[in-house]
């Protein structure tokens, strides 16, 4: 089966699905090939800070997000700065994913890191092969392209709408419809 999407694309979840998890996701797919998918709930912000969470970690007042229901043991980091942290995975435009783990405490003690260039995560999103090209055949999920400022500079809780309304024409429409919809 052809891959029709690749790391680098938005998911957002169509807007009525049921599973707690992903109900109005906008999730980043940062790999997808013939084993399956990866990807980072973007609008799902805990009350967790990164520095409560590892204990020699610097301190820093970086919110942790809910990637997704796999691998809730994880610790896993989106950011800016591929430039000075080897290891890097460029992901789209201006946005990498992970890096050493130690370079990145080094570079945030040093302040060359601050909070509003860096997304952490605990767990992931996960597919495996074929499933996500199937799902988004069957409509669970509509796609868009990634842009930098959704994840540095919206509003997670605003995200998902934000997303859809710059889709445009019908997707508009939906980015405005209720969460829950009533039946008169």
């Amino acid at each position: 089966m052809k891959q029709s999407i690749k790391g680098g694309t938005i998911l957002l979840a169509e807007p009525f699905m049921m599973d707690p998890n992903f109900k109005r996701a906008a999730v980043l797919l940062v790999d997808h090939g013939e084993e399956g998918g990866i990807g980072f709930i973007l609008n799902r912000k805990t009350e967790t800070r990164i520095d409560e969470l590892i204990d020699d970690f610097p301190e820093f007042d970086a919110p942790v997000y809910f990637g997704g229901p796999v691998g809730r043991d994880t610790i896993h980091f989106l950011h800016c700065k591929g430039d000075i942290l080897e290891g890097s995975d460029e992901v789209s435009h201006s946005v990498f994913w992970g890096g050493d783990f130690e370079k990145l405490k080094f570079l945030i003690r040093q302040d060359l890191i601050k909070p509003n260039d860096i997304r952490f995560f605990v767990g992931y999103s996960g597919w495996s092969q074929n499933q996500l090209d199937e799902e988004i055949e069957h409509g669970s999920w509509v796609t868009a392209p990634m842009f930098a400022n959704y994840l540095f500079k919206s509003e997670p809780a605003q995200l998902w709408s934000q997303v859809m309304n710059n889709k445009g024409n019908a997707f508009s429409v939906i980015a405005d419809m209720a969460e829950e919809a009533s039946y008169n």
